[in-house]
């Protein structure tokens, strides 16, 4: 987020996040369902408490209703960071990372998004169309999405997939994506090897 408007933008974001609805997925009003599984519950508690502990944390979802009783709930997390390149590996859940950075730092800020390696979806909001144009040029993000939500790539319609440690390169969907599962053979014949007269296969009809 732009640092000039960084607090108010995560005082709204937290605002939000404290009318979420924590629950079964099957329930239409939920909003946030549980994880995938235990073990990836206790991964992102653990980042959580690790970020609480170096202060990090700037919304809890837990200090504002208990999570359901049973189940593999995370509460929904906002966790500001120093800089983008601090986030070393994925993190899947509702956990919002925050970094702050100045209107005339933004190459520092590209370098530090592409340092990290992951390339899957990248959302950039800006009215500025050269701005725009500098950040999907500098970043392989195989999905950028401009001024809009990030999610809700429609299968068999919208390609989807990422780069780096995110995937290989063609997408799920898109035309190249049928190439990934096809092995390249190239057969070379040595047709002097053959016998006979090998002066005969230059001759033009």
């Amino acid at each position: 987020m732009q640092e000039d408007v960084a607090d108010r933008f995560v005082e709204m974001i937290a605002g939000a996040a404290r009318q979420l609805k924590l629950g079964d997925p099957r329930d239409p009003s939920t909003h946030v369902g549980p994880v995938i599984d235990a073990e990836a519950k206790d991964r992102l508690d653990r980042w959580i408490a690790a970020m609480q502990k170096q202060g990090h944390v700037r919304f809890c979802w837990d200090e504002a209703g208990a999570l359901p009783g049973a189940g593999t709930y995370v509460p929904p997390t906002i966790i500001a960071l120093e800089r983008a390149r601090d986030l070393k590996e994925e993190v899947f859940g509702p956990i919002l990372h925050v970094v702050r950075w100045r209107a005339n730092a933004l190459e520092q800020l590209i370098d530090d998004i592409a340092a990290n390696g992951y390339a899957l979806t990248l959302g950039v909001h800006s009215r500025i169309d050269t701005t725009v144009v500098e950040i999907v040029a500098r970043l392989p993000h195989g999905n950028v999405y401009v001024n809009r939500n990030m999610i809700g790539a429609v299968v068999g319609t919208q390609p989807f997939g990422g780069t780096g440690l995110s995937g290989t390169g063609p997408k799920a969907g898109g035309p190249n994506y049928l190439r990934r599962f096809v092995t390249e053979q190239v057969v070379t014949i040595n047709t002097a090897a053959a016998g006979g007269n090998a002066s005969l296969l230059a001759v033009e009809e």
